[in-house]
């Protein structure tokens, strides 16, 4: 069985097991959280049910595993006989998640 789940305003199809990297979660290492955000739910011998917009009772478990940020992305800015120049640095904070079961009602 698969879902897609939507969090951080992105989305993703999950299975069980599955390890995936996410927006940042307000929550601890090692702790359990649900998503009630289930756009769809999938899988063999099972009907694809898609909600309107999300699904009445269906629910991910996630187990939070750490807290990493992504690759340094360069921003720089640049204005030709000015003598502007501005370059700044970013990394976007991730939470590592494995999918523990989902849940439909």
């Amino acid at each position: 069985m698969y879902a897609i789940i939507e969090t951080g305003g992105k989305q993703y199809q999950i299975v069980e097991g599955a390890i995936l990297d996410v927006e940042r979660l307000p929550a601890e290492e090692g702790q359990d959280i649900e998503i009630d955000r289930v756009l769809a739910l999938g899988g063999e011998g099972t009907d694809f049910k898609v909600g309107t917009p999300l699904i009445e009772g269906a629910k991910v478990k996630l187990n939070i595993l750490r807290h990493i940020k992504g690759r340094k992305i360069t921003i720089y800015k640049y204005k030709p006989k000015n003598n502007y120049r501005r370059k700044k640095g970013h990394r976007q904070p991730y939470t590592r998640v494995r999918v523990k079961k989902i849940i439909c009602e």
